[in-house]
């Protein structure tokens, strides 16, 4: 049975990943927008959820891709009329909203899936399978990309309580948390914010797993040029490159990996999967660990950033 579905925010991770993974889908079928700007070629639209929830149109499950610091009320809206939820990530804006919506979710008896993608990278599985059968010495996630390609004019990011350059650091985060066989937690942290910004543009993180395995990272939003989104381990068993976000393995310098890219596929099967099951995918880990960051972090001011 084809899962009828909203989308609630039509910009650019809207455009650039779920529409077309949607359109591709077997399992949904995009019956309905709700955005204020942005909209669907041939698709019903609205300026807002409570618009689309009052239309004609019969709609099983909604994703939110707006900003987080609004998708908590249209998360409960959505599930109060009774609709499954997809929420990009990060699923919230504090780890108390995603709570209340997972108990909501609960008595409702809807699904909620709180989204991350890039543990549905396509060398994922190869990597914990990798690690996990060998002695690791140390592991560094790196993840810097220029904010004014990836984030244009997104000024939401910069505000009191956004997450700055933990929104695609975040990713980062969802991978180890994906990968390494034991927890890590926070023992140092050093937080770079442009000094008329209220979230961080960088950030130097250093963790330990419960082995006394250092594990650290280092995210920055003003990296020029091609991206870098990797995890690098060194092992009993050789030097590991998880590279592309998620999506190349490599082992002493060879490619082990080289499925395609199909993040956002593998995200939607696990939501239709979820929705079978009656079952809800609401792991906050990678957000708690954001968490941690804000409340041990040395905060550092840095020269003022503009668009």
């Amino acid at each position: 049975m084809t899962i009828r579905l909203g989308l609630v925010g039509v910009g650019k991770i809207a455009h650039d990943q779920h529409i077309p993974t949607i359109a591709a889908s077997p399992d949904f079928e995009l019956v309905a927008t709700a955005s204020r700007h942005g909209s669907v070629e041939g698709t019903p639209s609205y300026s807002s959820i409570e618009e689309m929830l009052d239309g004609p149109e019969t709609i099983d499950a909604i994703t939110l891709c707006q900003p987080p610091h609004v998708r908590y009320d249209a998360a409960r809206l959505a599930i109060a009329s009774g609709k499954h939820v997809f929420l990009e990530k990060p699923p919230g804006m504090t780890l108390g909203e995603v709570a209340a919506l997972a108990e909501q979710a609960e008595t409702a008896g809807v699904s909620l899936f709180a989204s991350w993608h890039s543990r549905y990278g396509a060398a994922i599985d190869d990597t914990r399978a990798w690690l996990a059968g060998t002695t690791i010495h140390s592991v560094k996630a790196i993840w810097k990309e220029d904010v004014r390609v990836w984030h244009p004019g997104q000024e939401w990011l910069w505000e009191a309580g956004a997450l700055g350059v933990f929104d695609p650091g975040i990713n980062a985060l969802s991978v180890l948390t994906a990968i390494l066989p034991r927890r890590f937690f926070l023992t140092d942290a050093t937080l770079e914010f442009p000094e008329n910004r209220a979230a961080p543009i960088a950030a130097d993180l250093t963790y330990v797993d419960t082995a006394g395995v250092p594990v650290a990272a280092e995210f920055d939003f003003r990296q020029p040029g091609p991206h870098t989104w990797e995890v690098h381990a060194e092992t009993a068993a050789g030097t590991m490159l998880l590279a592309k976000g998620g999506n190349e393995l490599w082992i002493d310098g060879v490619l082990k990996t080289t499925a395609p890219e199909a993040e956002y596929r593998g995200l939607y099967d696990q939501f239709a999967r979820l929705i079978a099951a009656g079952k809800s995918d609401a792991d906050t880990t990678p957000l708690a660990h954001v968490t941690d960051a804000f409340l041990r972090g040395v905060r550092v001011p840095v020269e003022p950033f503009h668009y």
